[in-house]
């Protein structure tokens, strides 16, 4: 489908992540599972399936926030603010709700995964940061 469709999106919420690679500076699409919020901004969760290493676009992210989702056929700009331990022990119960394999992710990867808040920018015309 090119990354227009994303079928487990029949699962769980799905977006299209779009990134700047931190090394490339190459344009990077990812899709992922998500949890959208009430405010508009998503959740997103970089599991990587369990896997030791965190994923690419988690350090595409860190290295350059500004970014774009596609969410149900609409392409917004987002900025991602990587969670404090805090405040991802605040949304890990919803996230988990969505999605219980993130425990079981952490506990075989062996590490602390990384989640990001995607806020929709003004240039979104949806306010935000």
């Amino acid at each position: 489908t090119g990354g227009r469709v994303v079928l487990s999106g029949s699962m769980v919420p799905s977006l299209v992540l779009g990134t700047t690679g931190a090394r490339s500076g190459q344009r990077r699409t990812t899709p992922l599972a998500c949890l959208p919020e009430d405010d508009g901004s998503f959740l997103v969760v970089g599991s990587n399936f369990g896997r030791a290493s965190h994923p690419a676009w988690t350090a595409n992210l860190r290295a350059n926030p500004d970014a774009t989702v596609t969410f149900k056929g609409r392409t917004t700009p987002v900025r991602a603010t990587l969670l404090d331990a805090g405040e991802k022990a605040a949304v890990w119960p919803r996230l988990t709700e969505v999605w219980p394999n993130y425990d079981r992710y952490t506990e075989v990867s062996g590490r602390d995964l990384r989640v990001f808040r995607l806020v929709p920018t003004a240039a979104g015309g949806r306010g935000g940061t």
